[in-house]
């Protein structure tokens, strides 16, 4: 057989509903990493779904405990067929975010797919189930289309907490460090640039998540009475905060801003654009950094983005001054950011400008990374998804959001391709999460020739591991 018997096998798994059973039955797994109660749901998930699915593929699987106390397992999969062939790791999430009951439209039960149209409703369908289950038919469909073999060697981990921050992911990446040495990574996460734009991106931006609280007294104090007498920690955090943003979303801390935008970037985002699908809210053309486009906004610039912000009893306010305020803020942010002072900058520019009583505490950190353009890897995968597509994919130096792409890159030192099958509407993390179907049925044949590819040594790239390392 062929590379074509693939594509065939794997869009006949699609059409014939055997990928929206497969998808079902895996979203029906309540695997939300923040409910404190989830444990067995994570544990089962991998005992139970991924790695029965990857013996039968001929892996050797195993559950690799967390290191971090009370946290997702991880799986740790290898199919090694030779010493001689290229090796490639991959990576997929099983942990969601919370599921949301009773918030779904037309009472949609978010642990059961529900297929409206082209939209595959279910938590889980574009965040991350849904995309390491079109990754693993297209390894099965190109298994099956050479007669039981792949031609090339397959290394996977599995986690169940991308949706905390990954803990313990470092951790156990690191202690696997030789076992998980590879030639390339290759995973799916994330949403394309637009529906209809098959998209590589090559990084991530980074994310530091901090909170600001203003702890005044202990109680709150009538506002008639006390109003003048009393600093309201409201005010306070309200005006700290823009100092640090100001009301068009510009960062005006000098250490929270990268250097430049570099001319490779601005070049490879000239013909990205930002939003204008169906589902997709309208871009604030005068919001952001001035001089930039919004694609260089998301995918080229820092941002500093307040996620809550309370005070008070905003369901049931009353006339009292409150005693305490206090913000969820995040700094996403690209390579060339000094990130590992973000919390030093913020203290340091709150005191100067008067607001030594706003505390700041860092709670996440995620690293930036962005693998070189001109990597052989890149054009190999260009030239193989324009193979079977038609058309050359949108290559993205990082996406806005984050992944947990350092310890990839960075730790274990690989060039790193990532191919999202969702969509900037897709609802991720929110209710109505959904998949668009001819975007799974698209990413299963790209993925098949990908991993066909990757098996066909004509069609590799012949580079030293070292000139294809992306860099911090």
């Amino acid at each position: 057989m062929n590379r074509n018997h693939a594509l065939e096998r794997v869009a006949d798994y699609f059409d014939s509903g055997a990928f929206l059973a497969e998808l079902n039955r895996r979203v029906a797994y309540r695997t939300e990493s923040e409910e404190a109660g989830s444990g067995d749901a994570l544990a089962a998930y991998l005992a139970h779904e991924v790695a029965p699915s990857l013996r039968a593929l001929g892996f050797d699987a195993r559950v690799v405990d967390n290191p971090v106390a009370k946290r997702g397992p991880f799986l740790v999969a290898h199919r090694h067929e030779g010493d001689d062939l290229p090796t490639v790791l991959t990576y997929g999430h099983g942990d969601v975010v919370r599921g949301q009951d009773g918030r779904w439209r037309d009472g949609r039960d978010p642990w059961r797919v529900s297929v409206d149209g082209e939209r595959w409703y279910g938590r889980g369908t574009a965040d991350n189930k849904g995309q390491h289950t079109i990754n693993l038919a297209a390894l099965r469909a190109v298994l099956d289309a050479r007669g039981g073999r792949l031609g090339f060697n397959t290394k996977m981990i599995f986690e169940m907490g991308e949706e905390m921050g990954s803990p313990g992911l470092r951790e156990v990446c690191a202690a696997l460090r030789d076992e998980l040495a590879a030639d390339v990574f290759v995973a799916s996460d994330g949403p394309r640039v637009t529906a209809g734009q098959p998209t590589v991106f090559l990084g991530s931006r980074g994310v530091v998540s901090f909170d600001l609280h203003v702890n005044l007294r202990d109680s709150a104090h009538h506002s008639g009475h006390w109003g003048g007498a009393l600093r309201n920690p409201g005010v306070v955090l309200a005006n700290a905060i823009a100092s640090l943003v100001d009301g068009r979303g510009r960062i005006k801390v000098a250490a929270l801003r990268p250097l430049s935008l570099p001319d490779a970037v601005r070049r490879a985002l000239a013909d990205v654009g930002v939003g204008g699908g169906p589902d997709d809210p309208d871009v604030d053309a005068d919001y952001g950094e001035p001089g930039l486009t919004p694609a260089e906004r998301v995918f080229g610039w820092n941002t500093l983005e307040v996620l809550a912000f309370e005070t008070g009893n905003p369901a049931k306010p009353v006339s009292a001054i409150p005693g305490r305020a206090s913000a969820s803020c995040q700094l996403c942010y690209v390579v060339g950011t000094d990130s590992d002072h973000v919390e030093e900058a913020l203290r340091a520019h709150l005191d100067r400008h008067g607001f030594e009583c706003v505390d700041v505490a860092v709670t996440l950190r995620m690293a930036a990374t962005r693998l070189d353009s001109g990597s052989p890897w890149v054009d190999w995968a260009s030239r193989s998804i324009a193979r079977t597509l038609g058309a050359a994919p949108v290559l993205l130096p990082n996406i806005g959001g984050a992944v947990p792409n350092d310890i990839f890159s960075d730790l274990l030192g690989l060039p790193t391709l990532w191919v999202p099958h969702s969509y900037p509407g897709c609802r991720q993390h929110a209710p109505d999460e959904h998949l668009l179907g001819p975007v799974a049925r698209e990413g299963l044949r790209m993925m098949a020739g990908l991993f066909w590819d990757l098996g066909d040594a004509h069609a590799l790239p012949r580079v030293p591991r070292e000139s294809t390392v992306s860099t911090k």
